[in-house]
C-alpha cells in the first residue's frame, strides 16, 4: 500500500475504515490487527508517510506495529530518551503535532533524530484503550503533510486500533479465564476422585475424608490438591 498524493480521497477512507471494521478480532491475534491498522494508515496518509502503535504496558513502551524502517527507528529512539511525541500522546490522551521539525523546540535532542531520519512533520495521536495506554504515529518526510481530513481520519483509525486492543485483551481475558475454570474443575473432579478412595478404604464419610486429606495437607505441607492426584495414581496418601 502506498500514500496518497494530494490527501484521502472520501471513498479511500470509507474502504479502509470498512476493513477494519470486518476484522473478526477473537480469530485473529493482535500483532494481525495492528498490522492492518498501520498498514491502512499508511494508505491513506500523504505519499512517503509511515505508521507505527506504540503500546504501554506496565509502564514500558513498546512498537506494535510499524510499516517501516523509519517509523521504529524514531518509536525506539523516543523510549530510549524517555520521552517525545508519541510518549506524551500516549500518556496525556492529547494529540501532537510536529508540523515543521526545522523549527520545532519541544524534545530537542530526540528532533535532532527526527530530521536527520529524513522526517519533517508527523501525528501522534492517543489511542483510548480501555485497559492500557497507546498512540498511533505518523511520520511524513514533508513540512505541513498533514490537513485536517488527515487528522480526522487519523483519529478515527485510532479508536479503531482502541477497539481492536480493548476486544483483543478482553478475548485473552476470557481465554484465560477459561483455562483457570477448566483447571478449578479438573483439581476438583481429582479432589472427589480422591475422597472416594478414602471413603471406601476407611470407610468414612465425603467430609472425613476431606479432613484426613486437609490434615495430611497441613502435616506435609503439600497442597490437597497435589495430594488428591498422587493419590489417584498411586493409591497411596503418605499419612
Amino acid at each position: 500500500m502506498t500514500g496518497t498524493t494530494s490527501g484521502s480521497s472520501t471513498s479511500g477512507t470509507r474502504e479502509a475504515l470498512d476493513g477494519l471494521a470486518r476484522l473478526v478480532l477473537a480469530d485473529e491475534n493482535l500483532q494481525t490487527v495492528l498490522e492492518r491498522v498501520v498498514n491502512l494508515v499508511k494508505w491513506v496518509m500523504p505519499a512517503g508517510a509511515e505508521a507505527s502503535v506504540t503500546v504501554l504496558r506496565q509502564q514500558r513502551p513498546t512498537t506494535a506495529a510499524f510499516t517501516g524502517e523509519l517509523a521504529l527507528h524514531l518509536d525506539e529512539r523516543q523510549y530510549a530518551q524517555g520521552y517525545g511525541p508519541c510518549l506524551d500522546a500516549a500518556m496525556s490522551g492529547q494529540f501532537i503535532e510536529i508540523t515543521d521539525g526545522r523549527s520545532e523546540d519541544r524534545w530537542p535532542d530526540y528532533i535532532e533524530t527526527f530530521l536527520r531520519s529524513g522526517a519533517l512533520s508527523s501525528l501522534a495521536l492517543p489511542v483510548p484503550a480501555v485497559q492500557l495506554a497507546a498512540c498511533l504515529n505518523v511520520y511524513a518526510p514533508t513540512v505541513g503533510a498533514f490537513t485536517d481530513q488527515h487528522r480526522h481520519v487519523g483519529a478515527e483509525f485510532a479508536a479503531y486500533a482502541a477497539v481492536a486492543l480493548s476486544n483483543v485483551d478482553t478475548v485473552q481475558e476470557a481465554r484465560d479465564q477459561a483455562e483457570h475454570m477448566r483447571a478449578a474443575m479438573a483439581s476438583r473432579a481429582g479432589i472427589e476422585q480422591a475422597k472416594g478412595i478414602l471413603m471406601e478404604r476407611y470407610k468414612v464419610t465425603a467430609d472425613e475424608a476431606f479432613r484426613l486429606l486437609t490434615a495430611v495437607s497441613m502435616r506435609t505441607n503439600r497442597k490437597v490438591r497435589d495430594l488428591a492426584e498422587d493419590l489417584v495414581l498411586t493409591g497411596e496418601l503418605n499419612m
